[in-house]
């Protein structure tokens, strides 16, 4: 069954349902998955520096991310969110994502989760080129080669297209999970769900569709 999860890096229920879709691809159970990647777009775009008060507000929200799921994130006033001048554009950073699902695919989920880590729990601006870069790196990538992908017009039009794609299936919230089964695609949940119901939703949907 093939997975078609929508997110964007910079999204903090995303952050926190990253956990739980680990536990899934690590342990599907008697579902057999595969999973692919299609960048939502949480705030493409943006040029206002965040205000401080407004990433005050923010906050309280990841602050509610981490007691319902246990992720970690830095603490305010130490948070990304609070670096000085920071804009909330996730563009970069889904750029980034597509860009590794382009040219090394077997890395993309890696690396999805270590820019989500880089930026909640490190306190790091991923919107830098630099930044994702330094995480390609990290992951032993090339660096060069990387920026160099991650600059061309090829991969802001392609993350352009997952953008509208999102809108396309009536996505307006992330996170995302979808199902590709029997040649139709089911929604397995929208918003944060925990690992044992993923597993569940993915057994029903085999089952209504084996005896259909």
């Amino acid at each position: 069954m093939n997975l078609i999860y929508i997110a964007d890096p910079m999204c903090s229920w995303c952050y926190g349902f990253a956990r739980s879709l680990s536990a899934l691809l690590a342990d599907p159970g008697d579902v057999g998955v595969e999973l692919e990647l299609v960048m939502g777009g949480l705030r493409p775009g943006t040029t206002e520096p965040l205000a401080p008060t407004k990433a005050d507000e923010i906050f309280e929200h990841w602050r509610r991310v981490h007691l319902a799921t246990g992720q970690p994130f830095a603490p305010a006033p130490h948070t990304a969110l609070h670096l000085p001048g920071f804009v909330y554009n996730t563009e970069p950073a889904c750029r980034a994502v597509v860009t590794l699902r382009q040219h090394w695919p077997t890395q993309a989920w890696a690396y999805l989760n270590a820019v989500q880590q880089a930026f909640y729990a490190e306190a790091r601006d991923v919107t830098r080129t630099d930044v994702l870069s330094a995480i390609a790196a990290r992951l032993g990538l090339p660096r060069s080669a990387f920026q160099a992908a991650f600059e061309s017009d090829d991969m802001r039009e392609q993350t352009r297209h997952d953008f509208a794609q999102t809108q396309a299936w009536g996505i307006r919230s992330f996170p995302a999970l979808m199902a590709e089964h029997a040649g139709q695609l089911h929604l397995v949940c929208k918003g944060y769900a925990p690992a044992d119901v993923l597993r569940q939703q993915l057994l029903t949907l085999q089952a209504d569709s084996a005896s259909g």
